[in-house]
């Protein structure tokens, strides 16, 4: 049982002030005392995760589920706790032609780890030549064409959900998903590993709820009234059991939407939001894990994992 000083040290931790944007950001208040607690007793000296390190932003959920930061964690500790649990990742992506991505996952992606890249294209003989460092893999898979990009953006869900059955399970112990419009450009490591892993979006992440882009479209599969953050369908992952539950039920609920002649305001990303308001992720991702450099600068982001590219919206909104 957490104590009413426990308490009171938390609601001031969470309570913080972004000076240069004028956003006061209140988050709940949550029982990582006694959750660090617990951590210190298991880990005695080596902490996996340490919360207190990082006293400007929110580094705990209210049921408990931590957000990774730089500086909470010993990147070593991670590389050697998942090389000795024989962790292995399954990285994959939408693509054609994107030479970026995949030569900066080789220098920055999961490198203490095994790892299966599965791209997914209609042009396969489009797909570049990658120099592979050993136990790495790619696969590349040809997908149908699609002429707009929301239908691309949706039926990845069951494209993911089909291949982790056919093959990723028998391979990999856990799944991550990409959008390929993004660059690596530091460390992401076992550190992001969990049974679900979501991600903090950058636009949003100091705005207050009332702003988020929820669909709020009560004929839709995706509909909320609120949540607890907004989440970036850029990156998402899990345990391969997980990423398959979670890619079926969003799946499912596009297809009812569209039985429904309705679709979602930002389609995947929208039935990704609800999904997760419903099925707590038991690891949250910070915006250092997918940045949009346009934000300009933030005291709190000290380190970009992955950039994000510009995208024009109203032109993927309207197409």
């Amino acid at each position: 049982t957490i104590t009413k000083k426990e308490q009171k040290e938390e609601r001031l931790i969470t309570k913080l002030r972004f000076g240069h944007t004028g956003i006061i950001f209140i988050n709940y208040p949550t029982t990582c005392t006694t959750f660090l607690r617990t951590t210190q007793n298991m880990q005695s000296s080596k902490k996996s995760v340490c919360f207190r390190s990082r006293s400007d932003v929110q580094t705990c959920t209210s049921w408990n589920a931590p957000i990774i930061w730089e500086g909470m964690f010993n990147p070593g500790h991670y590389d050697q706790t998942h090389r000795s649990e024989g962790s292995s990742v399954a990285l994959t992506v939408f693509a054609v032609g994107r030479l970026a991505f995949l030569n900066s996952s080789e220098r920055h992606f999961m490198l203490s780890l095994p790892v299966s890249y599965y791209v997914f294209t209609d042009r396969p003989e489009k797909v570049p030549n990658v120099n592979l460092a050993p136990n790495r893999h790619l696969n590349v898979i040809k997908v149908e064409r699609h002429a707009r990009w929301q239908d691309i953006s949706m039926t990845r869900m069951k494209t993911i959900s089909d291949v982790i059955e056919a093959d990723i399970r028998h391979h990999s112990t856990h799944v991550f998903c990409f959008d390929v419009d993004q660059v690596f450009t530091g460390r992401f490591g076992p550190e992001a590993l969990g049974d679900t892993v979501a991600l903090l979006h950058a636009h949003y992440y100091h705005l207050p709820r009332k702003l988020f882009t929820y669909d709020r479209n009560p004929k839709s599969e995706a509909f909320m009234r609120t949540g607890d953050f907004y989440y970036h369908a850029a990156v998402f992952g899990g345990s391969w059991r997980s990423v398959k539950a979670l890619t079926e039920a969003c799946y499912k609920s596009i297809m009812e939407d569209k039985k429904n002649n309705v679709e979602a305001l930002w389609h995947d990303e929208s039935h990704l939001n609800k999904y997760f308001w419903l099925h707590k992720p038991s690891r949250i991702l910070s915006p250092e894990y997918c940045w949009d450099t346009s934000i300009g600068y933030r005291f709190d982001i000290r380190v970009h994992r992955l950039l994000w590219a510009p995208k024009d919206y109203y032109k993927l909104r309207t197409s």
